[in-house]
């Protein structure tokens, strides 16, 4: 009788776990796309942060070096402000890898690694590419999308600091609310665009 009973007991088991596989096996293809999406978004940021972090290894932090990126839309918001005629200057910091702005004379910010939006432009390029369509659109779309965040990042600066210059009791407010919504909100409006219009998923 006890051998019937353990018997009975293991067929429950083994039912069991058949239907927790069944369970299981219904869910991942009730949500299929989701996990697709999470694993090729999840694949995509990391390679590419690991890629930009390696990248900034290059650059000695102690010694106070800027990489290439930063130093370079420091010198884009550079000319873009001499170009309209204003009093702009960026100039190396002597504590710490950044780049300072002097505005009309006066220092009131600093560039630094995370200024350059390329962090910014992983996650929309990671999110693309997690509902791509064909290679030729889906690259094309990253790479114009891209280029689109880092010129408006360096517009965004420059509007910070004047902004920052005329409002100065606002500086808390305008860097770390006001402008970050502005370059995620674009960010936000292409990945709409992206999936509504050219994703696989338009239709």
């Amino acid at each position: 009788m006890v051998k019937f009973e353990k018997f009975i007991l293991m067929i429950i088991h083994l039912k069991c776990i058949f239907l927790k596989k069944n369970n299981l096996k219904k869910i991942l293809n009730q949500y299929k796309p989701f996990f697709t999406f999470l694993i090729k978004f999840g694949l995509f940021y990391l390679v590419f942060a690991f890629l930009y972090n390696s990248f900034l290894n290059q650059y000695d932090a102690s010694k106070y070096e800027l990489d290439a990126i930063t130093a370079a839309v420091s010198d884009q918001t550079f000319h873009i402000m001499k170009f309209f005629g204003e009093d702009y200057k960026v100039l190396p910091h002597e504590t710490e890898a950044s780049t300072k702005v002097i505005y009309k004379g006066k220092y009131l910010a600093r560039i630094i690694e995370g200024c350059n939006a390329i962090s910014v432009i992983i996650l929309f390029a990671a999110f693309v590419f997690a509902f791509a369509s064909n290679w030729i659109k889906t690259i094309s779309y990253i790479l114009l999308g891209s280029i689109l965040i880092y010129i408006l990042n360096v517009v965004r600066i420059i509007l910070l600091v004047k902004a920052i210059y005329f409002y100065p009791k606002y500086q808390e407010f305008l860097h770390g609310t006001i402008f970050p919504l502005f370059i995620y909100g674009v960010v936000f409006v292409l990945w709409i665009i992206w999936v509504t219009k050219f994703s696989k998923y338009a239709k």
